[in-house]
């Protein structure tokens, strides 16, 4: 190869008429591509973040066909490659710890190959943030396709069995009230397809936000993984990118305060995942901006809960499909909606609502009776969480926590969680406040889904459901109760939370966005903080422990971030 003009990464080098031009195709006949193929433009990437080690994403394999079939239609040349794939439940120590090598794959592998837009094929729940983080970095027109999630289940007397159901079996079995042939039972029925939780997860709330940023086609979240209708959308995907190419539609053009402000409102109201928080602050500072936890809770305070859907409601994603989908609850709260901002269509939100019929559904509450008045994720603040935490809302057990005052038990790790939880001698009471840390983006490393912390044993066979919870970790979106997590600066990071002892005294008031302890500076000044058991020397867990931001920073890379515009108003 010549490369005469390093810089050359467009499709254009495929219609050169020397002798790089000539390379470019024959490797590609060599694929048994024609020549009239080869000629064919725009040149439009697939990243398929499709494995065998992501069951979330590995329906992705069939559905990369149908978008070819669109980009074909087009006009246009597909051309497909793989990018790493996170799945949530098997990449250890978590899913999140890998999110920022993902964006940098696609970041790169877009940026240095000639092709002039492309489409991301993801779904699991770091996988759709990763992917647009790195063509917001990468900067050639980009839209998603997420998977789509899998078929609803039955267990036992339960015909409507979806992963939220999942949790409180696992409880029973702790306690000794499932046998082992049930437990098999289990097993073969949690997941009888393929595609992301079927419930308003991390991954269907992130697929929601792609479209309310623009990247994926308004009503694409909600069909389920092959579904005639996501075929059928895997097509319409194709032959979009290939107009996006041709617009010059931009990543970064679409991440304004005004979608991003979208984005949250849409997730607010439908009683999204805690996640969408740090994924939404890390996609804004790919492209210079930042939210900020005021902005989040300004925001979140004056959005409606709607979306009855299970886990936060009754009723299922296919329900929410049925009543029209995120485009419903935009039109829904279409008063605090931008609805100037583009959609993946090159339209703005406004000429495509006037495309819509909506009708009035039980899966989504109606005006003037919103499921709650006020959005589902709760930013808080405290001398406990100086710079912020987060409280879901939707799916709280027993509202009367969300003011409490109680005693910590503080476990320091997730080895001694395991340990001592559910020991019959733990000096713990339903009015505790259970507290684990040294589990956030540093000390565990990347900050797992482990803030859900279990119930006590001995408490759940008194027959207490749920308690206060403190982290510096995450939690599943498919996960309920009273739960504050993603707690700023971490324990390992000179946070508050790590200078706790048990027996210390916490106070939640959610209503007043308040976390705290109360302990003075003399005191707090006489203990030792929690050291960082991260001792990484080389390769990715030394650039990660190197570089990491911490939650209110989205947990990205700070030499990926773009430069600061400032923070959102």
């Amino acid at each position: 190869m010549s490369q005469r003009d390093l810089h050359q990464g467009g499709g254009s080098l495929f219609r050169d008429d020397g002798q790089d031009g000539l390379l470019h195709r024959a490797f590609l006949r060599a694929e048994g591509f024609t020549a009239a193929e080869v000629r064919r433009t725009p040149v439009i990437g697939i990243a398929n973040s499709a494995s065998e080690l992501n069951p979330c994403n590995a329906g992705l394999r069939a559905l990369v066909e149908f978008v070819k079939e669109g980009i074909r239609e087009a006009g246009g040349l597909p051309l497909e490659f793989p990018t790493i794939s996170i799945s949530e439940p098997f990449t250890r120590p978590t899913s999140l710890y890998l999110r920022n090598l993902m964006s940098m794959d696609v970041e790169e592998m877009v940026s240095s190959s000639p092709i002039d837009g492309v489409v991301l094929l993801g779904g699991c729940d770091k996988t759709v943030p990763a992917q647009i983080m790195g063509a917001i970095s990468a900067n050639k027109p980009a839209m998603m396709l997420v998977a789509g999630h899998r078929p609803i289940s039955c267990f036992k007397k339960n015909k409507q069995f979806t992963v939220d159901d999942v949790w409180p079996v696992c409880e029973q079995r702790r306690v000794g009230e499932v046998n082992d042939a049930d437990w098999l039972e289990l097993e073969g029925q949690v997941n009888i397809g393929v595609g992301t939780c079927n419930v308003m997860g991390t991954a269907t709330t992130m697929a929601a936000a792609a479209e309310m940023l623009g990247f994926a086609l308004p009503g694409s979240t909600l069909q389920a993984a092959g579904s005639p209708a996501r075929n059928e959308l895997a097509r319409a995907v194709g032959r979009q990118i290939v107009a996006n190419v041709n617009a010059n539609l931009l990543p970064r053009d679409l991440i304004t305060s005004a979608s991003l402000e979208n984005a949250f409102r849409v997730v607010s109201a439908i009683g999204g995942s805690t996640n969408a928080v740090i994924h939404l602050e890390a996609i804004a500072g790919r492209a210079g901006l930042s939210i900020g936890t005021d902005s989040f809770e300004a925001w979140s305070s004056t959005t409606p809960y709607v979306a009855n859907v299970r886990p936060g409601g009754a009723m299922l994603l296919s329900d929410l499909d049925e009543a029209g989908g995120i485009p419903a609850i935009v039109n829904r709260i279409r008063e605090l909606i931008h609805t100037g901002s583009v959609t993946a269509t090159g339209r703005s939100w406004e000429d495509e609502l006037n495309n819509f019929e909506f009708v009035e559904h039980p899966s989504i509450a109606p005006v003037g009776a919103p499921l709650s008045e006020r959005g589902a994720l709760v930013m808080l603040r405290g001398n406990l969480a100086p710079r912020g935490a987060v409280f879901k809302a939707a799916g709280a057990h027993d509202l009367a926590l969300q003011h409490h005052r109680g005693r910590a038990v503080v476990f320091d790790g997730i080895d001694d969680l395991n340990t001592r939880i559910d020991d019959p001698n733990l000096e713990v009471d339903k009015d505790s406040v259970l507290v684990l840390r040294g589990m956030g983006v540093l000390g565990a490393p990347g900050m797992p889904e482990v803030g859900h912390i279990p119930i006590p044993a001995k408490l759940v066979r008194e027959g207490v459901r749920d308690m206060v919870r403190l982290s510096d970790a995450r939690m599943s979106g498919t996960s309920t109760g009273t739960v504050v997590v993603h707690i700023t600066p971490e324990a390992v990071a000179g946070g508050p939370l790590g200078l706790l002892r048990t027996g210390d005294e916490i106070e939640l008031d959610v209503d007043s966005g308040i976390i705290r302890h109360f302990l003075d500076d003399s005191e707090l000044a006489s203990r030792t903080p929690l050291a960082n058991p991260s001792t990484a020397r080389r390769g990715f867990a030394w650039l990660h422990q190197q570089h990491v931001l911490q939650a209110d920073g989205g947990c990205d890379f700070d030499f990926l971030r773009e430069q600061m515009k400032g923070e959102l108003a």
